[in-house]
């Protein structure tokens, strides 16, 4: 079944290499480190000029709103495009393709999609009542204000100590899925092992070179800088719990965790004549459908995906086995096996989701073959983009037919999934 009233395809974008979290990316924002993907995508199309650009960041920056616009302009390219930001945590730029295709037609042709996150330089804010304070000290005597800024102390700054927490739960995302893998009797060794393979898969694809085109390399870094091709096992699993560090059962630790890190990513989002815009040499595949699911955040923050591509797949008519690719986002080696465990638990997706299909076993050899978000990175806003791209250069190479499910968790208790099919 097609969602949408044309054909839209997806093709592959591009991204910066993922740099370490205050590392060589570190003098950049995230409009800087925008930049210079948007120049290059532009360039791959014909004329230069796409007709709308959609970008995003999670983190917010007082320094701006719409920070595709900024980006747009910054990088000096046409003024006349249409350019807008969208926001939903790590699904961002998954988010920002479904509202694109949802825009295709009516001359709309060719969107540039992206997102960009700078991990390293969080904004540091003022709590309401000391912010609501000065305003009213600079109105009314500048002086005194000036005196009461050179008085402030941490209590008056929001500062980021917890880890990016939930604002609803007070918690991080770690400590969420400590609970989240207890609950689904995650182990640590599986978590470790799953981190393991992405490594492994990572390394791999940039060792024969699948990365070289959908990675632009930049001054000051050629290649992603979290990837561990060294990593074992046992060291792996000599690492002490990042989150849960008193009880004993702590699980979930920095090396089966996503890093903090520096980047941006884009891909596109076309119709039919906008594809033929394109040059040639471009992968290219059809977006299908898609699925945005949300849960109660205390019900499990990063369970959403188990949501979504039941309900995906149930309007498809499609099966697990049906899906020749599977790209997950990896924010933690337990957030891919929890998702995964409830997807094939015995009348879980029945009785929280209503829908009886059988959808048959879950083929794990599918899944990112090139690594994922252990090994890459995580850029909160580039994520979704370098997931679809990466996706569409995978299942580009397979024969016409083949399906993809790109799956992307958010925190808030959202999610975020889409269905690709090959088309050539």
């Amino acid at each position: 079944m097609q969602r949408f009233g044309q054909d839209v395809y997806l093709a592959s974008g591009l991204r910066t290499p993922f740099g370490r979290g205050g590392g060589a990316l570190s003098s950049y924002d995230s409009i800087s480190l925008s930049v210079p993907i948007a120049r290059a995508m532009a360039e791959q199309l014909r004329g230069g000029r796409p007709d709308m650009v959609l970008w995003g960041a999670v983190m917010p920056n007082l320094g701006w709103s719409n920070i595709a616009r900024e980006i747009w302009l910054d990088a000096g390219l046409d003024p006349t495009v249409p350019s807008f930001s969208v926001v939903l945590a790590c699904a961002t730029s998954i988010t920002a393709a479904f509202a694109a295709a949802g825009m295709i037609g009516g001359g709309t042709d060719a969107i540039m999609v992206g997102g960009a996150e700078m991990m390293s330089k969080p904004s540091i804010g003022l709590k309401p009542p000391t912010s609501e304070r000065l305003r009213g000290l600079l109105a009314k005597d500048p002086e005194a204000a000036a005196g009461a800024l050179a008085q402030l102390s941490p209590k008056d700054f929001i500062l980021p100590t917890k880890g990016w927490a939930n604002r609803i739960t007070g918690r991080t995302m770690g400590d969420h899925m400590e609970e989240t893998a207890r609950g689904w009797g995650i182990t640590r060794q599986a978590q470790d092992e799953w981190a393991y393979k992405s490594h492994m898969r990572a390394a791999a694809g940039w060792e024969r070179g699948f990365f070289s085109d959908l990675v632009l390399p930049l001054p000051e870094l050629a290649k992603d800088s979290n990837l561990r091709p060294d990593t074992s096992l046992q060291k792996l699993g000599s690492l002490a719990p990042a989150f849960d560090r008193t009880s004993g059962r702590g699980t979930v630790t920095a090396g089966n965790s996503s890093p903090i890190t520096d980047g941006a990513a884009g891909v596109w989002v076309l119709s039919e004549r906008g594809l033929e815009r394109l040059h040639r040499n471009i992968p290219a595949v059809k977006l299908v459908d898609f699925e945005i699911s949300a849960l109660d955040p205390r019900d499990g923050l990063l369970m959403a995906p188990s949501f979504a591509i039941p309900r995906l797949l149930d309007r498809q008519g499609l099966r697990y086995g049906d899906i020749a690719l599977w790209e997950i986002h990896e924010a933690f080696a337990a957030q891919v096996l929890s998702n995964v465990a409830a997807l094939v638990e015995p009348n879980w997706i029945e009785d929280r989701i209503g829908i009886a299909t059988d959808f048959g076993p879950f083929p794990w050899d599918r899944v990112n073959p090139n690594g994922g978000s252990l090994a890459l990175g995580h850029p909160f806003g580039a994520t979704g983009a370098r997931d679809l791209s990466q996706a569409v250069k995978e299942l580009a190479a397979m024969p016409k037919g083949s399906r993809a499910i790109v799956s992307v968790c958010a925190d808030g208790g959202e999610g975020a999934v889409a269905l690709l099919e090959s088309a050539y």
